[in-house]
């Protein structure tokens, strides 16, 4: 039987991404106020990102936090606590049933080589393939990380998984891929994905229900 893929962001969607940027900030501005640089994070973040696909993503937290108008001894604060940012509690059961139904799992990150790592620990799930932004120099929602997964593995994934609407469901639903949007904070987005849930605690289930075993 032919291996069923599933590709998987890591940031927002298994790792609290936004709970860990969020302390940051605290650190560098204080509580007040942080909810609309946490939005301003998210309109510069991608910007630079876009402007220059070839940074590292320690470099663009730093120059993101540049923008906000950190202090510059905290330009670095989001690059060194990342390693230490939780998964969210539902996780590593989640993708071990997901392993035990014999799903292969990859993660497509924008992000680098030693920071996902650290985020592999505390999951503490396998994964089979793992490619990031600052080794392909590509950051999504540009198709780098499925053309390299393509790459590695000689044909596109069976689904991807992902938090983000615009930098995970979009693309890889224009590469005709199907879809589960893991959506943790009740957005809405179109084109609509294939299936949606708001953890990961049902994915062994709908995985299965569109790639059947």
């Amino acid at each position: 039987m032919a291996a069923r893929w599933a590709t998987f962001d890591c940031y927002g969607t298994l790792i609290d991404w936004d709970g860990g940027i969020r302390l940051g900030l605290v650190e560098a501005f204080g509580a007040e106020g942080v909810d609309e640089l946490l939005d301003r994070y998210h309109e510069i973040e991608p910007r630079i990102q876009a402007a220059e696909p070839a940074l590292s993503y320690r470099e663009v937290m730093a120059r993101t936090l540049d923008e906000l108008g950190a202090p510059a001894e905290q330009r670095g604060a989001l690059g060194e606590a990342l390693p230490s940012w939780a998964p969210f509690p539902e996780v590593p059961a989640a993708l071990e049933e997901v392993r035990g139904r014999g799903w292969r799992l990859a993660i497509l990150s924008n992000t680098d080589r030693d920071f996902i790592e650290a985020s592999k620990r505390r999951i503490g799930v396998q994964f089979d393939v793992t490619i990031v932004a600052s080794e392909v120099g590509s950051y999504k929602p540009a198709p780098g990380h499925w053309q390299a997964f393509e790459e590695e593995v000689g044909r596109m994934p069976d689904v991807h998984v992902a938090a983000s609407h615009f930098h995970d469901v979009v693309p890889a639903g224009g590469l005709g891929l199907p879809t589960v949007w893991v959506n943790r904070l009740a957005e809405h987005g179109d084109p609509p994905p294939t299936r949606e849930v708001r953890d990961l605690a049902p994915l062994a289930d709908a995985l299965d229900e569109l790639v059947p075993a």
